[in-house]
């Protein structure tokens, strides 16, 4: 099995064909630090109506892209692999200059299920399928219930902490280390972990700007960077050492499944075993921790939906839906044109690089009338598409709503008064919407055993 890391492109400067649409001015989705207030709703809503399939070019690395943010041409880019592949490129915005990849990063988060294509992603999607079905999924729900329930009653007594520190990402980590057989013991070390992966663009940038002679090093970068590459390695040795034992013994586990995978009738490549083990700690927590985070600050702020859920558990399946739509934890996807094609009336090269915006089209009006109100008896919301479309829709979906629904139905149960106070941090990230630190206050009284 070939290596993507050795055949990915850049890709081609463009714009290669002329510009229907023009490059918005202000509109820079490069700027890592400009996502620490959030996604820029504003600059989707000028694109939609401006220029749905806009040049953006890199300030300082890449060669650029078209930026999709319109709903029907994000879905249709994620659902046509043949015209716009993963493989060929890699689904981040940049690969950066090789004198600042970390290696190990490199290697792991381009040799990966997400980053192939056709036969090879199909195959080593179905050797994961038995751990993401609808009945194994249905048989998590009362150990998650139970761990919510844990978690919880550590949080009672306190009526103010970090949401995120306290809830939202332990409840994650527990639901993919139950499916990856990892011992009680290790767990906490995955925290560790996921903090610094969602800071690896930021010392990418870092690194960059020095190289440019943009910035000085200093003393607190280096040895941020040192702590960096400590726990990445330490992640790394974990997973290998782990996979190596569940290819000498298998269990019937989410683990076992990934270490003794077979791709055209071969294990996987030692490389792939590390993207495969990436892309698991990473995209299995992620996203759910931060929508968890990001749903109390959407009830926060639209306390009438909070009261109608609170008196209609009905509505929570749906209401789960509408979070993830209004949330899209997963900023963007990359995609690389394989031959000369159209989207939206601007017509693009082969090796030109596309970028669907799920946020964007997750707010586009044609599809979702009056598209950011957070209304979690809206009748379509089940249809958006913040876990992607088509053969590459998340693997995960399905686990990420049973946790999201098992949260918060036990949490307004318990903490019926419980707001998000205002106060929050967000990792400078363009690629995942990182909520680091989330605070919340409720009162403890009211905070009662749940039955």
């Amino acid at each position: 099995m070939r290596l993507v890391s050795e055949h990915i492109v850049e890709g081609r400067q463009g714009p290669t064909f002329p510009q229907v649409y023009p490059t918005l001015e202000g509109v820079d989705l490069g700027d890592i630090h400009a996502f620490t207030k959030g996604q820029p709703w504003a600059d989707y809503a000028r694109m939609r109506a401006e220029a749905p399939v806009m040049w953006h070019p890199l300030r300082r690395e890449g060669v650029g892209f078209w930026a999709v943010t319109r709903f029907e041409d994000v879905k249709r880019v994620n659902g046509d692999p043949e015209t716009f592949s993963s493989e060929k490129g890699g689904i981040l915005m940049a690969l950066g200059p090789e004198e600042t990849r970390h290696p190990t990063l490199f290697s792991a988060s381009t040799n990966s299920m997400i980053n192939l294509d056709a036969l090879p992603h199909r195959q080593l999607r179905k050797e994961h399928m038995p751990y993401f079905t609808a009945s194994y999924v249905k048989g998590l729900r009362e150990r998650v219930s139970g761990e919510v329930t844990r978690l919880l009653d550590t949080m009672a007594p306190l009526g103010k902490c970090d949401m995120v520190e306290k809830f939202s990402q332990r409840l994650p980590i527990f639901t993919l280390c139950e499916m990856l057989g990892v011992p009680l013991a290790d767990r906490e070390r995955f925290m560790s972990w996921i903090h610094f992966l969602e800071m690896a663009q930021q010392v990418a940038m870092e690194q960059i700007d020095q190289l440019a002679g943009l910035s000085e090093p200093t003393p607190e970068i280096a040895a941020f960077i040192e702590l960096f590459n400590k726990n990445v390695a330490e992640m790394f040795d974990y997973g290998r050492h782990m996979l190596a034992k569940r290819r000498a013994d298998p269990q019937p586990d989410l683990m076992s499944a990934i270490a003794n995978a077979v791709v055209d009738g071969e294990p996987l490549p030692d490389p792939y075993l590390d993207g495969a083990w990436l892309l698991i700690v990473f995209a299995g927590n992620d996203t759910t921790r931060n929508s968890l985070s990001g749903a109390m600050k959407l009830f926060t702020e639209n306390p009438d939906q909070k009261a109608r859920l609170q008196a209609d558990g009905g509505l929570l399946s749906n209401a789960v839906h509408e979070i993830t739509r209004v949330v899209s934890p997963v900023i963007y996807m990359r995609r690389t044109a394989t031959r000369d094609t159209e989207i939206g009336g601007q017509r693009i090269a082969a090796g030109e690089k596309v970028i669907m915006y799920y946020g964007a089209a997750n707010r586009d009006a044609a599809m979702f009338p009056d598209p950011d109100r957070f209304d979690i008896a809206r009748a379509n919301a089940e249809k958006n598409i913040a876990f992607g479309y088509g053969p590459h829709i998340c693997i995960g979906r399905m686990t990420a709503q049973l946790q999201l629904e098992e949260a918060y139905r036990q949490l307004f149960a318990r903490f019926p008064d419980i707001r998000w106070t205002g106060d929050m941090d967000i990792a400078p990230n363009n690629f995942v919407h990182a909520v680091r630190r989330l605070e919340v206050e409720f009162t403890p009284e009211r905070a009662v055993k749940a039955a």
